[in-house]
């Protein structure tokens, strides 16, 4: 199992980054595209290679998940300096691709509203797949066994006790799930879409 937790945490972490960098840019005909960073800290990289490409944009348009955003509902406010609330991450190379769209929002309605609100939405994807346990952000688990990891249809991963509330749909390789839990008065949720490909096509 491929766990990816890119809502909740820092989405790609400094250190693989940094090496994924150091990796395609030690062959000739790499190009590095580093936009500076906005007043929020955010940031952009682009990397083309011969070997593959890596895209990261921490202000990503949600909209390119296929979910729309909670009617009044608000980005997260960072933990602290390091955490990144969102992100767009898109890797491609030869026999396989990912791309992952996510980010984190508050709203002022209570949890009840937002649940109602993405199990009517996701129904455009399928038969949506409601579970409860423990807050886990954008937290996306991918099967990687070579014969249907990601056909395999979604599931229910923590059947223990908790106030989160987890609704996603389609396959572990095509995926689409919102998480929301209680906060305050209110509720905060993320929003996730993780498409992953293997095969011939490389692209996204």
């Amino acid at each position: 199992m491929l766990s990816l937790n890119f809502a909740a945490r820092n989405l790609v972490a400094e250190l693989s980054l940094a090496a994924v960098i150091a990796a395609l840019c030690v062959l000739p005909g790499c190009s590095v595209d580093v936009k500076d960073k906005g007043k929020d800290g955010e940031a952009r990289v682009d990397i083309k290679s011969p070997v593959g490409d890596l895209h990261v944009d921490e202000q990503p348009d949600i909209r390119s998940s296929g979910l729309t955003v909670y009617p009044g509902a608000k980005p997260a406010p960072k933990d602290n300096g390091d955490d990144k609330k969102s992100a767009n991450v898109n890797l491609a190379f030869p026999g396989f691709s990912l791309k992952v769209v996510a980010a984190e929002f508050v709203s002022d309605d209570a949890p009840g509203k937002v649940i109602a609100y993405y199990s009517k939405e996701l129904q455009h994807y399928g038969k949506p797949v409601e579970c409860h346990g423990s807050w886990n952000g954008g937290d996306v688990g991918i099967g990687n066994d070579k014969d249907d990891g990601l056909s395999k249809p979604v599931s229910c991963r923590d059947h223990g006790s908790g106030e989160a509330v987890e609704i996603k749909v389609g396959t572990e390789g095509n995926q689409h799930l919102v998480n929301i839990k209680p906060e305050g008065k209110g509720a905060r949720f993320a929003l996730v879409y993780v498409r992953a490909h293997t095969g011939k096509d490389d692209t996204i």
